[in-house]
């Protein structure tokens, strides 16, 4: 019989939690808001595969979500059906990534940061600069939204539940990935790439595919976002500076290489974002002190230092102490206080200390 344990419990509850979302919440904002935590969660993910277990901080990412958003936008306003265009979006992110590495793993560290940085403000000086192509300011936007199986997706409910699906999906290939022989390989190559490359690995090559597996969950996310906002320009996408350190935020606040981490930062994110600030001025101070705080007392993160934390409590308050065995049952007898010899054995039979002595001796005594 299988034993429940109690990760798939606790997975199990949160799967309830999330799929009964709409039923409980009723008010459609707040719908809209757990569907943008859920696609954040996507976004933030997808750039945990570099940061996380690849070691690589990426301030780039951004550009790509804005990619396939863009591209997608502007191919449904040329004429083209949503299949197509979400086709065409996840191509070019790909073949965006696909530079990006090639541009990017000439270095590692801060060289590696900066240029992925370089290379998202380009993309966004293009989405705001070339207003022939991306309407500049004004953006693109979309009129409709895709309907996969005849399911209409214009209300907040059924786009929440299309976003839950293509979350779990994400979560369930992340996990895969984590476990996988490539995922091994990938936190090798952070933690010990002169290694990896002596034992015959490709180092570049593992952080190429990396970089282009993590830019397929940055158009998947891209997407959600076009359709969750059906607008999308350079100030309300990922494009900016200030939201690229944001979703870096989520990732490193939530506990980096863990499949939760990223999910836990976005939500936090976006909570305050469109939840708190309503009631918050300066939400962003707000959240600036939480991070501080997560960094101070949880520097591995919220989500491992909030199992460690509970780790200590149930050892410290909820654990039983250990019984102590009793001579005879296993447990070996202590020597007397302040006695280092061995601990005596039992007496010698009748005439065994006399021959013990004669063959010590060579001579009768």
């Amino acid at each position: 019989m299988t034993r429940v344990t109690a990760p798939h419990a606790a997975f199990a509850l949160a799967l309830l939690g999330l799929s009964t979302v709409p039923l409980w919440v009723g008010n459609s904002y707040y719908i809209d808001v757990a569907s943008q935590i859920l696609l954040f969660a996507v976004f933030a993910l997808a750039l945990n595969v570099l940061v996380g277990y690849g070691g690589l901080v990426s301030l780039g990412h951004a550009g790509l979500f804005a990619v396939s958003g863009y591209t997608a936008g502007l191919m449904l306003q040329a004429g083209f059906g949503h299949a197509a265009a979400i086709a065409g979006a996840v191509l070019a992110t790909l073949l965006a990534s696909a530079v990006f590495a090639v541009l990017a793993l000439r270095s590692t560290g801060i060289g590696f940061l900066m240029i992925t940085l370089a290379l998202g403000q380009i993309l966004w000086g293009i989405a705001y600069r070339w207003a022939d192509l991306t309407n500049g300011d004004n953006g693109v936007s979309l009129s409709t939204r895709p309907a996969p199986f005849g399911i209409s997706l214009s209300g907040a409910p059924s786009f929440y539940y299309a976003t839950l699906v293509v979350f779990l999906f994400a979560l369930a290939a992340m996990a895969a990935f984590e476990r996988s022989p490539f995922g091994a390989s990938l936190r090798g190559t952070r933690d010990q790439a002169r290694r990896m490359t002596a034992l015959g690995y490709n180092v570049w090559l593992i952080r190429f595919l990396a970089f282009l597996f993590s830019g397929f969950w940055c158009s998947v996310a891209g997407l959600l976002y076009l359709y969750n906002k059906q607008f999308i320009s350079p100030q309300v996408s990922a494009l900016q500076a200030s939201a690229e350190v944001e979703v870096l935020l989520m990732v490193i606040s939530g506990g980096t290489a863990t499949l939760l981490g990223p999910i836990a930062g976005a939500a936090i994110v976006v909570i305050m974002k469109y939840v708190v600030s309503a009631y918050v001025v300066r939400w962003n101070l707000v959240l600036g002190v939480i991070f501080v705080a997560i960094i101070s007392f949880m520097p591995e993160g919220l989500v491992p230092g909030s199992v460690r934390i509970w780790g200590f409590a149930r050892r410290r308050f909820f654990s039983l102490p250990r019984k102590r065995g009793r001579v005879g049952e296993g447990a070996r007898p202590q020597a007397p206080c302040g006695r280092t010899g061995p601990l005596p054995g039992p007496p010698p039979q009748a005439g065994e200390g006399k021959d013990s002595r004669k063959s010590a001796s060579g001579a009768p005594p």
